[in-house]
């Protein structure tokens, strides 16, 4: 299975298998990992990202997007709107996969960890001060930002001495490491749509023991925030020539 679709998938698996594989190494009791900090999830979506990457280039999309948002900036950027069902539908169905792979995995430690909230953080995100305008600008700034250096990384300005062939996802993986460092304290830096959709959908449905309620009058910020930023982002680039 060679496709765009099938890379998509796969990629977004990845990230999030990494992804909410590390929120539950940090949030889960019992986890060799528990209390571990800020530092350690930065740097554990910042790895998912590149191997995601990777990823969903050797299974078949060059582009490797694995985002709703960088799909839409792309899309914004080209006058081409056509891709977007196939890569969104890849993207959300992966995360789903990738997220509960995760609950599998940590499947003994869901009910020896007390918190509901903390479960729910294990998947998707949420403010760490509730004010939606503030919470959807946060979200906005951190994908506008993703969108934008991102595209920079692959301009012809810096292409002209690099980067160097394969450097690219190490690139973009520190580049998501700083905005969870500098962005991310705010609202937990989501920066994808389906990073926290297909996430949230899947401890909705699972039946992880003591988990509370999915937090659905959030979802719609880092969905809203994300893609506004994005298209943003996208018509910056799109009259800038980048």
């Amino acid at each position: 299975m060679h496709s765009i679709w099938f890379g998509e998938f796969m990629g977004t698996l990845v990230l999030i298998l990494f992804g909410n594989g590390v929120n539950a190494a940090v949030l889960l009791r019992k986890s060799y990992a528990a209390d571990s900090g800020w530092m350690v999830i930065t740097t554990g979506w910042a790895l998912g990202v590149l191997c995601g990457v990777v990823a969903a280039q050797a299974f078949g999309s060059p582009s490797a997007n694995l985002n709703p948002a960088i799909t839409l900036a792309s899309a914004v950027i080209t006058g081409d709107y056509a891709q977007l069902p196939v890569f969104w539908s890849a993207q959300l169905l992966g995360a789903m996969c990738g997220a509960a792979l995760v609950a599998l995995h940590y499947a003994p430690h869901w009910s020896l960890t007390p918190d509901p909230a903390a479960k729910l953080a294990v998947f998707s995100t949420k403010a760490a001060v509730r004010s939606p305008l503030a919470n959807i600008f946060s979200e906005m700034l951190g994908t506008a930002a993703l969108v934008v250096i991102a595209a920079a990384i692959f301009s012809r300005g810096v292409a002209m001495n690099g980067p160097a062939a394969g450097l690219g996802p190490w690139l973009v993986g520190s580049l998501v490491w700083g905005i969870g460092l500098s962005l991310g304290g705010t609202t937990g830096y989501a920066i994808n749509p389906a990073r926290d959709l297909g996430p949230r959908i899947v401890h909705a449905l699972l039946p992880i023991p003591g988990k509370g309620g999915s937090n659905w009058s959030y979802a719609p910020i880092p969905i809203i925030g994300d893609l506004a930023g994005a298209a943003l982002a996208g018509l910056l680039l799109r009259f800038s020539h980048l």
